[in-house]
This record gives structure tokens, sequence and C-alpha cells, in this order.
């Protein structure tokens, strides 16, 4: 059965937009694969230390050559690569804090982007499929006073697809405080209409992906 790697960066829990899409697209996977695995990781209850100069650099040295201490520093790394590479699809709650991605989720791009293995022409993880699940408080489509302000899908379309040639394709429900923010009430139905779909797309891609996968 296949295994799907679940990652939730939200900082928001229950009010969390990002997070209850992810949970649509979850719900809907497990249906298709009941007796499957889930391999979840909570980044804002669970973070992940930002990377530090030991862990980096023992990337290139080679692994019969590694120290002691050079193993102990890159095993989280081991870790996280492992679970990615051991994933047949990949889903990520993404939202938009401050024009980007939370910190939180970058870390664990640091930790788990290794050159000669899962970066690279021989990338060992390219082809697999990934949802993203970027939510945006506001609208940054075309047209709208924002556009091209959003610096999370392009830098996670380019790093994910490009650096680590991986199937990515996002879900994004825009607007999304809109019913917390009272200048933004007039687009309430909008923000509704928007998680409505991002739902519906969730679902859809995970039933999608369940059968391909199986297939």
């Amino acid at each position: 059965m296949a295994t799907l790697l679940h990652i939730d960066s939200s900082i928001n829990g229950e009010n969390s937009v990002s997070r209850a899409v992810t949970k649509s697209f979850r719900e809907a996977w497990e249906e298709q694969h009941p007796e499957g695995t889930v391999i979840y990781r909570d980044l804002a209850a669970n973070p992940i230390p930002h990377i530090d100069g030991a862990a980096y650099h023992t990337q290139y040295v080679p692994i019969p050559d590694r120290t002691p201490e050079q193993l102990a520093a890159f095993a989280l790394r081991e870790e996280l690569a492992g679970e990615l590479e051991a994933a047949d699809a990949v889903l990520l709650g993404a939202p938009l804090y401050n024009y980007s991605i939370p910190s939180s989720l970058k870390a664990w791009i640091d930790h788990v982007i290794i050159m000669e293995r899962t970066a690279g022409e021989n990338s060992t993880i390219a082809g697999k499929p990934v949802t993203v699940v970027s939510s945006r408080g506001g609208s940054y489509a075309p047209g709208t006073p924002m556009e091209g302000n959003d610096y999370a899908q392009s830098y996670l379309e380019w790093l994910l697809g490009g650096a680590l040639r991986l199937d990515v394709s996002f879900i994004v429900p825009e607007l999304t405080l809109a019913p917390i923010v009272p200048a933004m009430a007039p687009l309430l139905e909008k923000s509704k209409e928007s998680a409505a779909k991002a739902h519906e797309d969730a679902r859809a891609k995970a039933k999608t992906l369940a059968t391909q996968l199986a297939a």
C-alpha cells in the first residue's frame, strides 16, 4: 500500500485553513488506502531545529569517512530525507506568512535538500507527486493590488519542482482572513467559495493520486 508524507506548518491550530484542507486530502487518501501508511509531522507543534554548520557540511563528506560527531550531526537530516524518500506522495500545508513560507517549513526544507541525493540530476525523489496547500489571508491573484507579492508559491514551485525534481501541484485557498478582519467583510462570500473549492480540489487530488498509485 502507498505511503503518504503529510506535513503541516500553520501556527493557527484548529483555526487554520491550510490544516483543514490538508485534513480533507488526508481523509480522502485514507479512504482509498485504509491499510496504508501516513507519516505525519506537525512543524508548529514539534518544530525542527534550524540546520547548523556541522549538519550542512557533512553532506560533502563521503559516508565511510564521517566521524562519529559528523554522523550525529547528520542524523536528523538522514531521518527526514529518509521519510521523504519512503513516501509515495507528499502533502504540504504551507500558509503564506509575511509573503513567504513559515520558518518551520523552511527548516524542514533545509534539512531534506541533500546534494547528490535528494537534489540534483539523479534525485532519489524525482517525479514524486507533491501537493502543496498554500493558503493566503488576502488575494494575490492577477489583477489584484497584491499581485506578484506571494513569494511562497513561486519559491516552492522552483525549489520542489526544480532543485528536487518533484511533481508539484498547488491548492490555494484565498481570503482566509475575511471571517476575522472587519475590513474584509465584503469578501466573506468569496472567502467561503475559495475554501469550498480548495476542499473539493484536495479530495479530488487525493483520490486521483490514490488511483494512480494503485494501478
